[in-house]
């Protein structure tokens, strides 16, 4: 007698029948879930809106930066390269005193806690010893600033510049007005409260805080103007430019027309005005 098998159809194996729509839609979920979690905690991008860190990076910039390293030490995730901020470290944080919600700037991290700190004639001293700072755009005889160039020493001369500004702009009609109008009151309070914070000649940086600049150094508005950084609002570390765009003035594109009249024009011109030498430069 002679026993006979059933023959199996290699088609209809259960490791090759396709996959059905509710399990691809949690295929698809799962990638997205992943990609976002990594975009906005440990990656996130950011597009350089303004001239103050010139020439380190350019106003067009798009960097990615890293949100984990300099990110409070977790217990749940040990493996996770954890450092404080230090000196000279370029850092992406919530202003403080913002005069627009939210308001993320891109300084570098000129002194830490304990840290003294002054200038003359835009060359910073950190703790009684100048800086070499080749990255910096040092200010020039003929925009030279006492108030700005020789920190903190002249507070009479930055709340009197704040004070005619206000004076000088009268009463707002519009939001950019209004945000400038924010600063200036900023700036006169931050130079009512640096005398607690200098010793001799030295600006002291408080315990929690860092003391950041531009490099741009006669084009920023930065901790001269409105203070300390505390520590739990710096967000991370810009890593590389992945992406930059030509532009000629400052990014302010609020209004939805100028947005997408800005987007025809990046759309138009891409490839011509695309700064591909840029691409992936790491910021230093």
């Amino acid at each position: 007698m002679r026993s006979s098998a059933t023959a199996v159809d290699p088609a209809l194996s259960p490791q090759d029948e396709p996959e059905t729509a509710l399990e691809s839609l949690s295929s698809i979920c799962s990638v997205l879930a992943v990609g976002l979690f990594v975009m906005y905690f440990v990656f996130q991008n950011f597009e350089i809106p303004s001239g103050s860190m010139e020439n380190t990076l350019l106003v067009g910039d798009h960097v990615l930066v890293d949100r984990t390293t300099l990110a409070p030490p977790t217990r749940w995730a040990p493996f996770v390269h954890y450092r404080d901020v230090q000196r000279g470290d370029v850092i992406v944080f919530f202003k403080p005193y913002p005069e627009a919600p939210d308001l993320i700037l891109v300084k570098r991290a000129i002194a830490v806690p304990g840290d003294h700190v002054h200038l003359r004639q835009g060359i910073v001293y950190l703790n009684g010893i100048p800086q070499d700072e080749p990255y910096a755009i040092m200010p020039t005889d003929s925009n030279y600033l006492s108030y700005r160039d020789e920190f903190p020493s002249n507070l009479a001369g930055l709340r009197r510049e704040a004070s005619d500004d206000l004076a000088a702009r009268g009463e707002c009609q519009d939001e950019p007005c209004r945000e400038q109008e924010a600063i200036d009151n900023r700036t006169m309070v931050w130079a009512d409260m640096l005398p607690q914070f200098i010793q001799g000649d030295d600006l002291v940086v408080p315990p929690g805080y860092v003391f950041a600049m531009g490099d741009n150094r006669a084009h920023s508005l930065d901790g001269r103007f409105w203070g300390f950084v505390p520590r739990e609002n710096i967000v991370g570390r810009p890593m590389f430019v992945y992406w930059s765009f030509k532009t000629d003035k400052d990014l302010d594109k609020t209004a939805l027309s100028e947005r997408l009249a800005f987007m025809g024009h990046i759309l138009t011109h891409f490839f011509s005005e695309t700064r591909w030498g840029r691409t992936f430069h790491i910021v230093r």
